[in-house]
């Protein structure tokens, strides 16, 4: 193995990811080449830099701050009217394409058709709707945290 094959398992090793036969292997290499043990030794440096890193969230103070400028909401709201707008008329399309052939037949009647694209633009709207209901209370669930 190369040294460039050496340095793709450095992460594994670091984080102890790699099986037993590997960790020897890699080990050995370490204790062989100096220049992947000075790396090796920089990303255990790195490693512990990060680990003691913690997220800081802004107070609550911050956010409501934050969601009182106009510019703001109006943006979130913007993008989440656009992005249920290109969902739902994706999934429209796609259902359209899986019904296309009872759709262009001739011999299917209008009413029949007209069901057909209705029932998919609902299903379309119903499952944007349920995917964003899902995303908020995901953020707002005060449980996730806690192990079932």
């Amino acid at each position: 193995m190369t040294c460039q094959d050496y340095k793709d398992l450095m992460m594994g090793f670091l984080d102890d990811e790699l099986d037993s036969e590997q960790t020897q292997q890699f080990e050995r290499h370490i204790a062989q080449c100096p220049q992947c043990a000075e790396e090796l030794e920089g990303f255990r440096k790195l490693k512990a830099v990060t680990d003691d890193m913690n997220l800081v969230e802004p107070e609550d103070r911050v956010w409501q701050q934050y969601w009182r400028n106009t510019y703001n909401r109006i943006e979130r709201s913007i993008g989440w009217v656009f992005f249920s707008i290109a969902a739902i008329v994706l999934i429209i399309y796609g259902g359209f394409k899986v019904v296309e052939g009872v759709i262009t037949d001739p011999r299917v009647g209008l009413t029949l058709k007209i069901a057909l694209l209705t029932l998919i633009a609902g299903l379309a709207i119903l499952l944007v709707s349920v995917l964003r209901e899902r995303l908020y209370f995901r953020k707002k669930d005060r449980y996730k945290s806690v192990r079932r």
